[in-house]
């Protein structure tokens, strides 16, 4: 395992409450090695190495069984992992009983939303419902949704922080809303469930998001950050610079998403993120390369954007978390030491 994720493991670990629950239960986790996804797979199957009586069983459920191989090459030889590679629209008979599911699969990139639209929302809105039905099946503990931060669409700038019921203007006709409209469907799906088969359901919706695992070519801009420095190349401003984004480093964030799983009200919803990290794109430009001052880079501008990335019109984005928070969870962790993080762990 690589040592940054081996640290940030450890520091969920010791910060996790309730670990009890879950002992000798087996978790269902779709789009599994994607980072936020990877980090959840990776702390579960940690506690077994902390209690012996643990017994956390992991079913990885994947597209792409090479990307997935690569990264958990440390586990492939764990008897409490498995991998199971298909579309998650497609259904699946398991001869195991399963406890949990997490439904993280989804085309989280905008470079998606315009090239393959419909792969975006399927995941969303079939594979949730396929998803569900097994939940349904197997009477689950609990069934965790990722949702999105983008679900709430352009609010007005007095509502942000956004609390949880506070939704704002999204064009449905917009290609690019493929993303949002089905997370607010699948929310809606899972809340349907919930209301007439008693499945219980639980939903996060994660905003900005880093860290070791992301991949470097998903045409987000932090991302490209990242790249930028990684590569010793000035950091390119595709815009003004002026949106603001909250940015939450990995290891607060799967924190967040199992103190929901263990300590959240079944049939509610929570904002993931951390809104004591809002910075503008520049401000975050300025930051990654003053990390790096022997390299010598500069902020530069570029007028020649991605034709495949469709820019989110929203000019700020950050979330209220006080109720998260009154289940237990709060990030710690600032943009300076996430993002040296981030940065050493690729390096």
């Amino acid at each position: 395992m690589n040592q940054v994720i081996k640290q940030d493991i450890d520091f969920i670990l010791d910060n996790l409450k309730g670990v009890d629950k879950i002992k000798n239960k087996t978790f269902l986790i779709t789009g599994a090695n994607g980072m936020l996804p990877a980090y959840l797979v990776e702390t579960l199957l940690s506690i077994n190495n902390l209690y012996s009586d643990a017994n956390i069983k992991v079913i990885a459920w994947v597209r792409n069984l090479e990307k997935t191989k690569a990264r958990f090459i440390g586990l492939l030889s764990n008897h409490f992992f498995s991998i199971l590679e298909k579309d998650v629209c497609e259904t699946h008979d398991f001869d195991c009983k399963i406890d949990y599911i997490i439904h993280a699969a989804s085309q989280a990139s905008p470079k998606h939303y315009n090239i393959d639209p419909v792969g975006t929302l399927s995941a969303n809105i079939l594979g949730t419902i396929n998803l569900l039905n097994i939940a349904r099946k197997q009477n689950v503990d609990s069934f965790l949704f990722f949702s999105s931060g983008e679900v709430y669409g352009e609010v007005e700038e007095g509502q942000v922080p956004i609390k949880e019921d506070t939704f704002g203007y999204l064009n449905p006709i917009n290609v690019r809303s493929c993303y949002a409209e089905s997370k607010r469907m699948g929310e809606n799906i899972c809340i349907s469930w919930y209301h007439q088969y008693g499945v219980k359901v639980k939903i996060v919706r994660p905003f900005h998001t880093y860290g070791p695992g992301m991949a470097l070519d998903d045409g987000r801009v932090f991302a490209d950050f990242v790249s930028n420095i990684l590569q010793k190349r000035d950091i390119v401003l595709k815009s003004d610079g002026s949106a603001r984004r909250a940015f939450c480093y990995v290891a607060d964030a799967t924190l967040g998403f199992l103190t929901t799983l263990l300590h959240g009200e079944i049939g509610n919803v929570y904002n993931v993120g951390n809104p004591y990290q809002e910075l503008s794109m520049l401000e975050l430009a300025k930051i990654l390369v003053d990390m790096k001052p022997e390299l010598k880079l500069e902020v530069v501008y570029s007028e020649n954007p991605n034709k495949n990335y469709l820019k989110s019109s929203i000019k700020v984005n950050s979330p209220n978390i006080d109720k998260i928070m009154n289940i237990g969870w709060t990030p710690s962790i600032n943009v300076k030491e996430g993002f040296t993080r981030t940065i050493k762990s690729f390096e």
